[in-house]
């Protein structure tokens, strides 16, 4: 039977369908896509671009956390926008967030994302052992 763990905080928004914040499985950590949602709230930040990035960072980092990681340890970053013109501030906000080397990354364009929100990532991470501390299904 394969160790997973459901990894689940209140620090970042709870799920909005049928899916899990993140799946650890062994040591490594599958995150769930993530927008601008203020886990508060779960209202949508609505402040700007810059703001919705910074939140989505927010987010996963809590998310990340609840596992035992830190950003450091992604491997695969994927970036969903309704907008490619926001790549370059994209490309702005990571480097406050990661140092070299970087994850492997993709950034695609999309038409619409959950709720209205113009930014969604999800990544792959190593952390580490599996934690008893977790649901383990």
């Amino acid at each position: 039977m394969t160790n997973k763990a459901i990894i689940s905080t209140d620090k970042a928004p709870k799920a909005i369908g049928t899916y899990s914040q993140a799946v650890k499985v062994g040591t490594t950590l599958y995150l769930s896509g993530q927008i601008p949602l203020i886990p508060e709230t779960m209202e949508l930040v609505d402040t700007g671009i810059e703001d919705q990035i910074e939140q989505v960072f927010s987010n996963l980092k809590a998310v990340i956390d609840e596992a035992g990681g830190t950003i450091q340890d992604m491997v695969k970053l994927n970036i969903f926008l309704t907008n490619l013109d926001n790549f370059a501030l994209v490309n702005e906000v990571m480097a406050r967030h990661f140092v070299e080397p970087y994850p492997a990354r993709a950034a695609i364009g999309v038409a619409a994302l959950p709720k209205g929100a113009e930014v969604e990532m999800d990544g792959i991470l190593e952390v580490g052992s599996s934690s008893s501390d977790h649901y383990s299904l």
